[in-house]
Formats: structure tokens, C-alpha cells, sequence
């Protein structure tokens, strides 16, 4: 998350040297996905609002130690956050199929009422 006063060439700075660090360190650059300006739940540092980009990368342990370093001394960025994707999860499925849809409403109110049916037999 970045400063939100922050001009769009510093941002794409930002993003631009966290690339070369992960393929510096021999890491696979992904994606780049900038969601825009956001409203933060609380303030940070005085700014309500915050500029959102995800970078999607695959690195070692290590590089992923040194870009977190460098992306907490970096003027501009508010927050980061890493997060590890495992394999075999829910949302590995690949980019050109679509997520499986979730249940319906409907379908949810018949599944709790099959579960409660079956836990009043029980007892």
C-alpha cells in the first residue's frame, strides 16, 4: 500500500525495483495488479486512504527477507504485506478457468436445515 500523495512515477519505481529484486534473486515475476486508491478502515500516518498494488512472485525465502527490508525503508510505502500461497489451495486454480462459484443462498438455508435436521435426530 502506498502513499496515496504519491506521484505516479514514484510509484511505478517502487514496483519497477521490488521486480528487478525478485529476479535479481532468482525469483519468477508473476503479475502486477494496481487496484487503485482505497479508503483505509483507520488511519495511517494521517492519510485515510491508501494507493493498493498486488505483486504476484515467486522468490526464496531470502529474497522475499531482503524485499521486505527495503520495502519498509522506502518513502511512499505505507504497509506491506507477504502472503504464502500454497499449492493444491482453493485459489490455485489457473488463470483461464474460473473459480468455482459459491452456493447460493438458498443452497446454504438447505444445508444448515439438513444439518440441524440431522442433529435433532440425533439426540
Amino acid at each position: 500500500m502506498l502513499d496515496p500523495e504519491l506521484p505516479e512515477e514514484r510509484q511505478s519505481e517502487i514496483v519497477t525495483r521490488a521486480r528487478e529484486l525478485v529476479e535479481r534473486g532468482g525469483g519468477t515475476w508473476r503479475s502486477h495488479d494496481p487496484w487503485g486508491r482505497r479508503r483505509l478502515a483507520y488511519e495511517i500516518d494521517h492519510k485515510g486512504e491508501g494507493i493498493y498494488h498486488l505483486l504476484v512472485f515467486e522468490a526464496e525465502p531470502e529474497t522475499l527477507a531482503e524485499l521486505s527490508r527495503i520495502l519498509k525503508i522506502t518513502d511512499g510505502v505505507i504497509r506491506h504485506l507477504a502472503v504464502r500461497h500454497i499449492e493444491g489451495s482453493r485459489t490455485s486454480a489457473p488463470r483461464d478457468e474460473a473459480p468455482p462459484a459459491a452456493p447460493r443462498d438458498d443452497d446454504r438455508s438447505r444445508e444448515y436445515a439438513a444439518a440441524n435436521v440431522r442433529s435433532e435426530e440425533e439426540e
